[in-house]
């Protein structure tokens, strides 16, 4: 902890390693008293060079990569970037697979959400919501296990379609399990908007209005709660999302607790697009052809992860291995909400307002920015960035 005595101000370190965080990052909160001042994130703590690493890796080993860039939400990544890969190769993708892309999507959104939901419980002191959210998260986990084999990273796309079919066993199976959450779901939504001891943890906390989520980009749910009519699933519809569209789920509130109601009510449309897809899948085949080398261009692929709007850049030179690829996820759009808000609150509200956002920094680092001193900035090669790392350990052993 830092004093400054002449602001009469204290810095407090959270992270990279707290309990409040699941994953390393460094947050500073300048407070007065219980009041933040200042708040400032320092990113990168999780970076593993997955960008980078595409470019050593032809298209197909990618699609395995992409998808470990985050375990929650990896089938939106494969997807993102299938969707992008397919578009270069002008390849139409069968309608039963992109409607099973659809229903496995939707059935992550179900598993990420309420997985958030034990989470931000827990934070919030309320771990008897925490422990039967997450009860209630294996009914989903199951039912991906069911389908693909894998509870984590499902490997359900392939470049052309999918690797999965779902007979009629599963389909039945699909639509038990949906029946049960749901009506799991009604108790969660009554409990996060009557439980007195949560209301004083979410009610009013953290309230962003639709204008600054406007100013502040954000994506997703974190949008939505303020009244920011954004989806991808509606603005673009891909995929299968045209023949199933989506009702967005909007709340005006902007606060913690709209975050919460709006995150629990998308969960009643991701069972509606489930049923329907299960009771009309469409016949044909679960895949089509494509060239192993990709023709050369560029192309911009938009979905609707859990958390927002997530976004891929691709790039193919001809070959069999793609130049660059280049993916933004919401978490970096919805971080600045998290530093602007906490400004005026108390410190203990502090760990609520990030998790408000479902943050995922795994997904968010994937680069970082070495300065050399001068103000000299550049890329750095492979080697480069090996000979370096030897030498900072060699001048700084453990």
């Amino acid at each position: 902890m830092h004093s400054d005595k002449t602001l009469e101000s204290f810095t407090v370190p959270i992270g990279p390693q707290h309990p409040a965080l699941k994953e390393p990052e460094h947050f500073l909160i300048t407070v007065d008293g219980e009041i933040v001042t200042k708040a400032v994130v320092r990113l990168g703590y999780a970076h593993r060079g997955v960008e980078k690493a595409t470019e050593s890796r032809n298209w197909v080993q990618n699609l395995y990569l992409l998808e470990r860039i985050c375990g929650i939400c990896s089938h939106i990544h494969a997807t993102a970037y299938c969707l992008g890969v397919e578009q270069l190769a002008a390849v139409e993708v069968p309608p039963r697979a992109q409607a099973i892309r659809v229903l496995v999507a939707e059935m992550e959104r179900i598993h990420s959400h309420l997985l958030w939901l034990g989470v931000a419980a827990h934070e919030a002191g309320f771990d008897t919501l925490f422990m039967y959210s997450w009860r209630d998260r294996e009914t989903i986990m199951d039912l991906l296990e069911s389908l693909s084999g894998n509870r984590v990273n499902y490997s359900v796309n392939v470049l052309g379609g999918v690797k999965i079919d779902i007979d009629d066993d599963l389909a039945q199976l699909i639509l038990d399990g949906i029946h049960y959450l749901e009506e799991r779901t009604h108790h969660y939504l009554d409990v996060v908007t009557s439980d007195a001891m949560f209301l004083q943890r979410t009610r009013g906390i953290g309230v962003m209005n639709r204008s600054q989520a406007e100013v502040l980009g954000t994506v997703g749910p974190t949008a939505r709660a303020s009244n920011v009519a954004r989806d991808i699933r509606v603005e673009a519809p891909y995929g299968a999302y045209a023949n199933y569209p989506v009702w967005i789920t909007l709340d005006e509130r902007g606060d913690l607790e709209a975050r919460f109601v709006v995150r629990i009510k998308e969960l009643f449309e991701s069972f509606r697009i489930i049923r329907e897809i299960v009771k009309t899948l469409p016949p044909g085949d679960l895949t089509t052809r494509i060239p192993r080398r990709i023709k050369a261009g560029e192309t911009v692929s938009r979905v609707e992860a859990p958390r927002g709007e997530l976004f891929y850049f691709i790039k193919s030179n001809g070959t069999d291995i793609p130049e660059r690829i280049k993916v933004r996820t919401p978490t970096i759009c919805n971080m600045m909400s998290v530093v602007k808000l906490a400004i005026g609150h108390q410190l203990a509200d502090v760990p609520m307002i990030v998790v408000g956002i479902d943050p995922c920094f795994s997904c968010n680092d994937r680069m970082v920015l070495i300065d050399h001193g001068r103000n000299k900035q550049s890329g750095w090669t492979w080697e480069a960035l090996r000979r370096y790392g030897i030498e900072y350990y060699q001048g700084h052993p453990r």
